[in-house]
């Protein structure tokens, strides 16, 4: 555990006193034991870097609402404190823009992104959620506002603290698009053609906008390709680490 920006960190690292080291970035609402699966793959030949991102697992939560920003000075921060070089940055979703805005703006060996947004999600609003914001902005009915809010948004943001919440609502409206084009390391983006939370076609965009990347598809996968098809996942992994 190591204080850090007012946040207690829990981390694992393992030393493996290896040229390159792995630092894997989970996803919203999980933690370490999510990105095991990949970790238990690559530890023999790797360093590996696993972080509880703060709010998550036994990290705790942030003084204030960061933004994917802030989370991503964390890392770096982390990084550095544990004087670690040459690193791969994988990350899975919330981690994965994480992983990109860091990819845009320091130093990165290679780059994997598990289904990771870069841009908000335009949707229609479910008729509660129209009538919530409406509700909210008229300062007599405050009250019933209130007792509202547990009741629209997504489940992610109803199992959220205050704090959290405001983090989630600050991230997913958060366009990193400028940032992912400034990426020059080699990408590899991985997706399943059944992702219902970041659609596909975010995969082939960031393809487009990022100088080296390339996307591997897994069909029939949801969100979740990384753990869903592991064994062949490594196997993409190996291969993208050894070229």
């Amino acid at each position: 555990m190591k204080r850090i920006m007012d946040v207690d960190i829990n981390y694992e690292f393992w030393d493996n006193s290896c040229d390159s080291t792995i630092v894997l970035l989970h996803g919203w609402g999980q933690n370490i034991l999510m990105m095991k699966s990949i970790a238990d793959k690559f530890k023999d030949k790797y360093n590996i870097l696993m972080l509880d991102l703060p709010g998550f697992g036994k990290s705790s939560e942030p003084p204030v609402v960061w933004g994917v920003y802030e989370y991503t000075l964390l890392v770096k921060s982390l990084i550095d404190e544990l004087k670690i070089k040459d690193i791969i940055l994988i990350g899975h979703s919330f981690g994965g823009r994480i992983a990109l805005v860091y990819a845009s703006k320091y130093k990165v060996k290679k780059l994997v992104c598990l289904a990771s947004p870069y841009c908000p999600e335009i949707t229609k609003l479910p008729l509660k959620n129209r009538i919530y914001k409406k509700i909210k902005k008229i300062r007599c009915l405050s009250w019933l506002a209130k007792m509202m809010q547990n009741r629209v948004g997504s489940t992610d943001y109803r199992n959220a603290s205050e704090v959290m919440r405001g983090v989630l609502v600050k991230t997913v409206n958060t366009n990193l698009s400028e940032d992912v084009k400034k990426i020059t390391c080699p990408t590899l983006l991985i997706w399943g053609s059944m992702d219902m939370a970041v659609p596909l076609k975010r995969a082939y965009e960031l393809e487009k906008m990022i100088k080296d990347a390339g996307v591997v598809v897994y069909e029939g996968a949801t969100h979740y390709a990384y753990l869903e098809r592991i064994n062949e996942v490594t196997l993409v992994l190996n291969n993208f680490f050894n070229n």
